[in-house]
Protein backbone atom coordinates (compact mmCIF):
# COMPACT_ATOMS: atom_id res chain seq x y z
CA UNK A 1 0.00 0.00 0.00
CA UNK A 2 1.63 3.73 -1.15
CA UNK A 3 1.42 6.25 1.18
CA UNK A 4 2.09 9.97 0.38
CA UNK A 5 4.57 11.13 3.14
CA UNK A 6 7.57 11.98 3.07
CA UNK A 7 10.92 10.02 4.22
CA UNK A 8 10.35 10.73 8.02
CA UNK A 9 6.67 10.31 7.96
CA UNK A 10 4.94 13.74 7.68
CA UNK A 11 2.94 15.28 5.11
CA UNK A 12 5.91 17.64 3.40
CA UNK A 13 8.66 18.24 3.28
CA UNK A 14 9.09 22.22 2.77
CA UNK A 15 7.44 22.82 6.25
CA UNK A 16 10.59 22.57 8.55
CA UNK A 17 12.24 25.39 5.75
CA UNK A 18 8.86 27.23 5.90
CA UNK A 19 9.27 27.79 9.90
CA UNK A 20 13.04 28.42 9.29
CA UNK A 21 12.60 30.95 7.10
CA UNK A 22 9.51 32.64 8.88
CA UNK A 23 11.88 32.61 11.88
CA UNK A 24 14.42 34.18 10.04
CA UNK A 25 12.44 37.38 9.07
CA UNK A 26 13.45 40.49 10.76
CA UNK A 27 11.05 41.68 12.44
CA UNK A 28 10.44 38.03 13.14
CA UNK A 29 7.25 37.16 10.74
CA UNK A 30 3.91 35.51 12.60
CA UNK A 31 2.23 32.61 11.52
CA UNK A 32 -0.51 34.89 10.49
CA UNK A 33 1.40 37.22 9.34
CA UNK A 34 2.77 34.71 6.59
CA UNK A 35 -1.35 33.27 6.01
CA UNK A 36 -1.70 37.09 5.19
CA UNK A 37 0.47 37.58 2.45
CA UNK A 38 -0.21 33.98 1.17
CA UNK A 39 -4.14 35.79 1.43
CA UNK A 40 -2.75 38.86 -0.76
CA UNK A 41 -0.97 36.37 -3.02
CA UNK A 42 -4.72 34.73 -3.58
CA UNK A 43 -3.91 31.50 -1.56
CA UNK A 44 -6.97 31.00 1.03
CA UNK A 45 -4.99 29.79 4.12
CA UNK A 46 -5.24 30.96 7.74
CA UNK A 47 -3.15 30.59 10.69
CA UNK A 48 -3.93 26.93 11.58
CA UNK A 49 -3.15 25.80 7.94
CA UNK A 50 0.45 27.43 8.36
CA UNK A 51 0.71 26.00 11.45
CA UNK A 52 0.14 22.61 10.27
CA UNK A 53 2.36 23.10 7.28
CA UNK A 54 5.35 23.52 9.55
CA UNK A 55 4.74 20.90 12.14
CA UNK A 56 4.22 18.83 8.64
CA UNK A 57 0.32 17.58 9.46
CA UNK A 58 -0.66 19.45 6.00
CA UNK A 59 -0.03 18.43 2.27
CA UNK A 60 1.43 21.66 0.11
CA UNK A 61 0.52 22.36 -3.36
CA UNK A 62 2.98 23.47 -5.85
CA UNK A 63 0.86 26.35 -5.89
CA UNK A 64 1.38 27.45 -2.56
CA UNK A 65 5.22 26.69 -2.53
CA UNK A 66 6.00 28.96 -5.68
CA UNK A 67 3.71 31.16 -3.53
CA UNK A 68 5.82 30.58 -0.37
CA UNK A 69 9.36 31.13 -2.06
CA UNK A 70 8.14 34.20 -3.45
CA UNK A 71 7.13 36.04 -0.19
CA UNK A 72 10.60 34.84 1.27
CA UNK A 73 12.42 35.50 -2.23
CA UNK A 74 13.85 31.79 -2.45
CA UNK A 75 13.55 29.36 -4.84
CA UNK A 76 11.22 26.18 -4.71
CA UNK A 77 13.94 23.88 -4.60
CA UNK A 78 15.40 25.78 -1.84
CA UNK A 79 11.84 25.23 0.17
CA UNK A 80 11.53 21.36 -0.92
CA UNK A 81 15.52 20.70 0.20
CA UNK A 82 16.57 19.85 -3.70
CA UNK A 83 19.25 22.72 -3.25
CA UNK A 84 21.15 24.25 -0.14
CA UNK A 85 21.59 28.02 -1.62
CA UNK A 86 18.44 29.56 -1.41
CA UNK A 87 18.39 30.97 -5.30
Amino acid sequence: MFKNKAENGKNNICGKNIFELRKQQKPKMSQRMLADKLQVNGIDVDKNAIQRIESGERFVTDIEVKALANIFGVSCDYLLGIKDNMK
